[in-house]
């Protein structure tokens, strides 16, 4: 048996980017040729496209044998998709970048070179955003910002998912047993050596993005609840709010009828109570059922996703042959 150590694995998850795979793959394998000697391998993590993504990754990897594919049987999602990727990587170093080429190639040399002095994370931090909304810019501002003064771990701000991660850390999130992934959140909670280069997130090169405004506030929701109780503790201090203010009110009401015998009758003012009361339990109880729905999820334990087909398996049995 051969023992063929991986310095590098780049894990890439895919949904609908069949514009971006060749020009995507051309630029890596052009950034790590100038890192030398250095053993790498590409895992594509096929997140159930329903485009030709899946054929054209096969058909490189047909001429590339560091180019490893995992295709899932259906949409699981981002974080999912890289899980699976960090989960089935060899690397000593791997390296998270998305596949819409808004994360530049070139920057992998920079991540790995930073990493090698020492680092066990190192991320890339945006210091310009081109090609996105105003919108989009300034809530990821707010939100990552809030989610810091929320959480007790230091999630950095104007970052994402692009960044190297050593084996190590590897190792310990493969130890996780959370079901709604948020990784950049994990892996800063797991701690070690952690820096930054900055870096400029480029345009996407074809096509539009894949994340709506209902996945985003999905993917917000899962950092929040898997990072902070502050919802917990924000729908009991309201709770308490909201009782200390009913009762003022039951004061000055009886004091208006008893006392200064002055009301007027109607049913204006117990709808208005009603309704606001009403609210405010709706929202203690989706804020709760949040978090209930997280726990239902990790106690039954269903495997995070499913692989349809793989060529990691041939590098397993060559292994094995020699």
């Amino acid at each position: 048996m051969t023992n063929t150590n991986i310095d590098l694995s780049i894990i890439l998850p895919v949904y609908n980017e069949e514009n971006n795979i060749d020009l995507l793959y051309s630029q890596i394998i052009t950034s790590i040729g100038q890192l030398k000697e250095c053993n790498y391998e590409i895992i594509f993590v096929n997140d159930g496209s329903q485009d030709n993504s899946l054929e054209k990754i096969i058909n490189l990897s047909k001429t590339d044998s560091s180019l490893k594919y995992i295709d899932f049987s259906r949409n699981f999602g981002h974080q999912i998709a890289i899980f699976a990727g960090i989960e089935n990587s060899k690397g000593d170093y791997v390296v998270i970048m998305d596949s819409d080429l808004q994360d530049p190639p070139e920057e992998i040399i920079n991540l790995y070179n930073k990493a090698k002095q020492g680092f066990d994370v190192v991320y890339a931090k945006r210091k310009l955003r081109k090609g996105e909304s105003l919108f989009k810019k300034l809530t990821a501002k707010i939100y990552y910002r809030l989610l810091r003064r929320i959480t007790k771990c230091n999630i950095p701000v104007d970052a994402g998912d692009f960044r190297i991660i050593s084996k190590k850390v590897v190792d310990i999130l493969k130890q996780m047993p959370e079901q709604e992934k948020y990784l950049r959140g994990l892996i800063a909670w797991v701690g070690f050596k952690q820096t930054f280069i900055e870096y400029e997130r480029q345009q996407r090169a074809v096509g539009k993005t894949n994340y709506s405004i209902s996945k985003m506030t999905r993917f917000a929701l899962d950092g929040i609840t898997s990072f902070s109780d502050f919802p917990l503790r924000f729908a009991t201090y309201l709770g308490f709010f909201v009782s200390i203010v009913s009762f003022i009110l039951m004061l000055w009401a009886l004091y208006q009828r008893f006392i200064i015998k002055e009301y007027v009758q109607g049913w204006t003012s117990i709808i208005l109570s009603v309704l606001f009361m009403g609210g405010i339990m709706l929202i203690t109880i989706g804020i709760i059922g949040e978090y209930i729905s997280r726990m239902g999820s990790n106690i039954r334990k269903r495997p995070l996703y499913i692989i349809n087909q793989t060529n990691l398996d041939d590098e397993e049995d060559k292994e094995t042959r020699d």
